[in-house]
Order: C-alpha cells, then structure tokens, then sequence
C-alpha cells in the first residue's frame, strides 16, 4: 500500500528560548512571529492532503502549530500525540547557554548542530539514538495502514525521519536544512522509501493572470496572435 508522510517543523520558538538549547524541553512559541506567518499558515492547510491523520509531539509548540493550521482552514481533528518524533533529548545539556557550544572545536561538535552526530549527552540520547526511535515509529505507522499520516514535528526528528528512510549516516542527515513552518515529504510504497521533497516553503502569492495584448500589439505583432506549440 502506498503510504505518505507530511512532515512539518514546529512554529518558531520564542526568542528568548533561542538563547539555550532546549531540545526536548517545552519551550514557547513566538506569538508575534505565528501571527505574521499566518498567510504561510493558510497556504500550507491548502496543501496538505485530507483526510489525513494528524499526529503531533508530547512537546506544546507542535500543538500549537497544530492549532494554527486548523484555524488557517485544515479540517478540526484532535491530533494523536507521539513521543517517538519528539526532538532529541540532550540531558544535562539542555537549558545550557548555546554559546557555550558555539565555542567547542569542530572535533567536538557538528557544524550544523550543538553537538557531534554520535556524541550521548549525559541522561540524553545521541542524533543516531534519534535515527533508531523515529524509524521505530515510521515502522509502526506502516503496519497501521493510513494513506496519508500528517506530523507536526522538529527539526531533529525529520532530519532523523529523513535519515531512517534513505539510510543516510547520522552526520550526512544533520546537513539537511529544515526551516520553521517547512514542509518535508516522504514515501512508502512497495519499492521501500523514498523522499519526495526536503524543506519545503509554499508560495503565499498566487500566480497572476497575464493581460491579453492590446489591439495596437496584435497589429504590430500578428504571429502572437496565433496558436504555437512548443
């Protein structure tokens, strides 16, 4: 059975959160920065497949981002909640200063993560942990036959989720880029998995109707006039 997945990154979190790595601590979101964002809001409900089954994190701002799209025109569904996309779990490490990882050498981190990919933070998880949690639960989706399953997740676990579905190495999924409000789609289908888009943003400008050319420039350039193919 041909079986898709939506992935969609949480909301922004509030700025202030932004000063700590918070993993999967249950932080708030930028009240500000959803209300502006809500033209992205109502085009990503446009795009989204229904019916679906939605599923978010145990952690607020998936929630809540959740919310957002329903009130931006997604069908009203109460969604199922999930640890096994939740973001990773840095242990002790989280609440710390994220400049204090910004000052560790490349040898001790990943360029595009606080830490290295393999590196088990004190009562954490590693990103590779992550790999093996998210594949646990996309596998556990698959045997619950759905066409389309909706995730309002992080963007940890979707690189995880990416990751798990084309067998990538820890350190090669953390070089995905996965923005707030972005859009992530995957595949399974009897052939295994396959990735259909990574970081998606969708257009908030509808295309314009072009005006018909005046009378002047149909007599002043009749071939516009008529039918081509190409």
């Amino acid at each position: 059975m041909l079986q898709r997945f939506w992935l969609i990154r949480h909301a922004l979190v509030h700025p202030g959160s932004m000063k700590h790595l918070y993993g999967a601590n249950d932080v708030p979101i930028c009240d500000d920065t959803m209300a502006a964002d809500a033209p992205r809001y109502a085009a990503l409900a446009a795009r989204l497949p229904r019916p679906a089954r939605l599923i978010c994190t145990p952690l607020t701002r998936t929630q809540v981002t959740a919310a957002a799209l329903i009130r931006a025109g997604y069908p009203d569904q109460t969604p199922l909640i999930d640890p096994a996309f939740v973001e990773q779990n840095f242990g002790t490490f989280q609440g710390q200063p994220i400049s204090s990882f910004d000052a560790r050498s490349t040898a001790e981190r990943h360029p595009f993560w606080p830490i290295h990919a393999h590196e088990t933070p004190p009562e954490g998880e590693s990103f590779a942990d992550m790999i093996t949690r998210t594949g646990a639960g996309l596998e556990r989706l698959l045997a619950e036959p759905t066409r389309d399953t909706i995730i309002v997740s992080h963007g940890g676990a979707i690189r995880a989720m990416c990751a798990y579905a084309l067998g990538l190495t820890p350190h090669q999924a953390l070089c995905l880029a996965v923005d707030n409000i972005s859009l992530t789609r995957l595949e399974h289908n009897r052939h295994g998995w396959r990735i259909l888009s990574v970081n998606e943003h969708l257009s908030t400008t509808a295309c314009a109707t072009p005006a018909p050319p005046s009378n002047e420039a149909r007599r002043s350039h009749p071939k516009q006039t008529q039918g081509a193919s190409a």
